[in-house]
């Protein structure tokens, strides 16, 4: 193994996050191990703030501001592939 900075962006969440081995690694082209590695970078922003609602984003914030970012891309992919929540307030919007 080198000391390239391939081990770290790479091979570490392959092994990690995907349970992948160094053989399957090895046997892997690298083009399908960056489309797993963009596939995994997009389920963790999807999933980035799963669990906290506005209020508490908002409360986040003050303390750190580049969660605001972070939150936008959040709602941004959300609506992008259609998984934001609507809230429906009264019967009429059914």
């Amino acid at each position: 193994m080198s000391n390239s900075p391939e081990v770290v962006s790479y091979y570490i969440p392959l092994m990690k996050h995907l349970n992948m081995t160094w053989e399957e690694i090895k046997r892997t082209p690298r083009f399908e191990l960056q489309g797993l590695l963009l596939a995994l970078q997009e389920y963790n922003i999807l999933h980035s703030f799963d669990g906290y609602n506005r209020k508490e984003i908002a409360e986040m914030q003050k303390d750190n501001p580049e969660l605001a970012n972070q939150y936008s891309d959040y709602m941004e992919r959300r609506r992008k592939y259609g998984l934001q929540k609507t809230e429906v307030r009264s019967f009429s919007e059914l």
